[in-house]
């Protein structure tokens, strides 16, 4: 029975985080801006989580430093939530499904080699080749049929991979638990509210109330704090080898949940990359991970 918890904790995750690709890039076709999102996911993120913020103390951000806070919040916080959101109002949601969590991958075994000493398995090796040819062939559809912005767009998802990626090798490396972190990232990436209201030109107020609230519910509650949580449940039910299975099923659910969504239909060389995208996750996930060097 906690087993099968265990697996619908996580299929839900991926669909929350798989389905936020599609939503996201809606929001942003019909009203509202990077910025509004943004501000919404951290404010209401943020604003839940500071007691548990206060709770694990001020003075030492939480029990790891400020200056280890502030990394994680610019490598999981605003920096990176604006990069992804600017990148879905440019391109499609199937992208930053596929480009996003492909990306990660890469930097997770570049980095664990480096920063850990493990040496990836050749199935590893093998599906992050497989992996990159299929970033490879997204970008060349991205550049053939919508021009320069889905392809500057396309860069912009690769950089949030970037930054998405290095932020779990840091919480290991520093062996931060999941909520203290997501309080961390969260309430630190509160003063961007400020900025955000009044440097900037909310279009919040000129939105209707049940599109915002709608929003603001996906953003800060399922996204930051519903996902994790199911995510942190599963991992412990499960184990994480198991757990590292699902992973690509989240390009999978971000591509056709986009269909229904968006209307967005992958025309074929774009659909190739994203199959070769999963297809090298698949691997990677199933390959037993890695070993440690000699």
């Amino acid at each position: 029975m906690n087993r099968r918890l265990g697996i619908l904790a996580m299929l839900g995750a991926v669909a929350i985080y798989g389905a936020n690709f599609g939503i996201s890039r809606h929001a942003l076709l019909n009203g509202l801006t990077p910025d509004d999102l943004v501000a919404l996911r951290y404010g209401i993120a943020g604003t839940l989580l500071l007691p548990v913020f206060i709770r694990r103390g001020v003075a030492d951000c939480a029990g790891i430093g400020w200056r280890r806070g502030i990394v994680l919040a610019i490598m999981s916080g605003v920096p990176m939530a604006l990069l992804m959101n600017t990148g879905l109002a440019m391109a499609p949601a199937s992208h930053a499904a596929a480009i996003g969590p492909g990306t990660v991958t890469v930097i997770g075994v570049i980095g664990s080699m480096v920063l850990f000493g493990v040496k990836p398995s050749r199935p590893i090796v093998i599906g992050i080749g497989v992996v990159l040819a299929g970033l490879a062939a997204i970008g060349v559809a991205g550049s053939r049929t919508g021009g320069p912005s889905i392809l500057v767009g396309d860069l912009l998802f690769l950089a949030t991979g970037l930054l998405w990626g290095f932020y779990p090798l840091l919480l290991q490396k520093w062996n931060v638990g999941a909520m203290t972190s997501t309080a961390i990232v969260s309430v630190l990436s509160l003063v961007y509210i400020p900025v955000y209201a009044l440097l900037l030109t909310p279009r919040i107020l000129a939105v209707d109330p049940w599109v915002v609230l709608f929003h603001g519910i996906n953003q800060g509650l399922l996204n930051v704090i519903l996902g994790l949580w199911l995510w942190g449940h599963a991992v412990r039910v499960l184990g994480a080898a198991t757990a590292q299975r699902f992973p690509p099923l989240i390009p999978v659910a971000g591509t056709l949940l986009a269909i229904p969504i968006l209307g967005e239909w992958p025309p074929p060389l774009q659909a190739v990359g994203v199959a070769l995208i999963v297809a090298g996750l698949g691997l990677a996930a199933f390959s037993g991970w890695f070993r440690r060097n000699p």
